[in-house]
């Protein structure tokens, strides 16, 4: 490759292991990519763990829940903004594992970093995790955990915006549509806790409504509605309130005139169904703000505070509610 490019071998060296301590004229830098693509050269990752003592790995365990297009975007987003930092994302997808189980088979795959969507981890995980090499653990979720750096997301938040704003709009028997797919609780538990905590001492009463992601279930609560005498439902997330909206439309219960509906996540589906609806916007770093976090604690694992940052919601009223 050297002799291709017509420049020395610590020359290719600096330039494939893109070292900042030597500069390189764009002309060579150019040159020796262009002979590197020429003879199919690819970079060995462990080789280069080796001399920088650490990998570019982040690797994220892949949920194991369904999940929807508001994660999506933003995983595709973080992937990106990483890969511009020069690291490689590796999505973890072991099905069955939990706790520190999870933990010590992350491990083994030597990551400089590694971000856990969710619950499930704690301090020990951590410190495994610490004893591999990894340098920053972040975790994404409704609790801090001891050790890693949080970023916590208000879900007991996205509940009560949901409680306060029905109850503003004179609504007095709530449901709050509890997913029966597993893995969901730790985000629709707060969630509840939110609806209970905005309106407690009114009032107004709170029934929770076990609903499966499926048509035929949506159908069967709403074949039953009128029974319940509810008079407004907060249903989980965006997807579980057009699911339900839906089933009760055809029902022939008019939204939001005897049932005023509110979901969460602020998708763009949302606004396209009719009537318009009500959402929580959840408020969650972007993509390339959690990249540069990444990096950042990975130069500096004990210069960042391990509370970053707390992410809260706000209520978007359309014609639902």
């Amino acid at each position: 490759m050297a002799r291709l490019a017509g420049v020395s071998r610590a020359t290719v060296s600096y330039v494939l292991n893109n070292t900042s301590a030597v500069r390189i004229s764009e002309p060579t830098r150019r040159r020796v990519q262009e002979a590197a693509r020429e003879l199919g050269y690819v970079p060995h990752a462990a080789a280069r763990s080796l001399r920088a003592g650490h990998s570019r790995m982040v690797l994220m365990p892949a949920p194991n829940v369904p999940v929807g297009p508001l994660y999506s975007q933003f995983i595709n987003e973080f992937q990106w903004a990483l890969s511009r930092l020069d690291y490689t994302v590796v999505q973890y997808g072991g099905i069955g594992l939990q706790g520190d189980e999870a933990a010590r088979a992350w491990a083994e795959l030597r990551p400089v970093a590694v971000l856990v969507p969710g619950g499930g981890l704690g301090p020990q995980g951590v410190h495994v995790l610490k004893r591999s090499g990894a340098r920053a653990v972040l975790t994404l979720g409704p609790e801090r955990v001891d050790g890693a750096h949080a970023l916590l997301l208000d879900h007991d938040g996205v509940g009560h915006s949901a409680g306060v704003h029905l109850l503003a709009r004179g609504r007095r028997r709530v449901g709050v549509v509890m997913p029966e797919e597993p893995g969901l609780e730790f985000l629709s538990r707060p969630r509840l806790k939110g609806v209970r905590r905005a309106l407690s001492g009114t009032g107004a009463t709170v029934t929770e409504l076990p609903l499966a992601y499926e048509e035929e279930s949506a159908a069967r609560l709403a074949a039953r509605w009128r029974s319940l005498g509810l008079d407004a439902v907060f249903a989980y997330n965006d997807e579980y309130a057009m699911l339900l909206m839906r089933a009760l439309q055809d029902e022939g219960v008019d939204i939001p005139g005897e049932t005023a509906v509110v979901g969460a996540d602020d998708l763009i589906l949302g606004r396209l169904v009719r009537p318009r609806l009500s959402t929580v916007h959840i408020e969650l770093p972007s993509g390339c703000e959690l990249a540069e976090l990444v990096d950042r604690v990975v130069r500096e694992p004990v210069g960042v505070p391990e509370v970053s940052q707390v992410f809260g919601a706000r209520i978007v009223h359309r014609a639902s509610s």
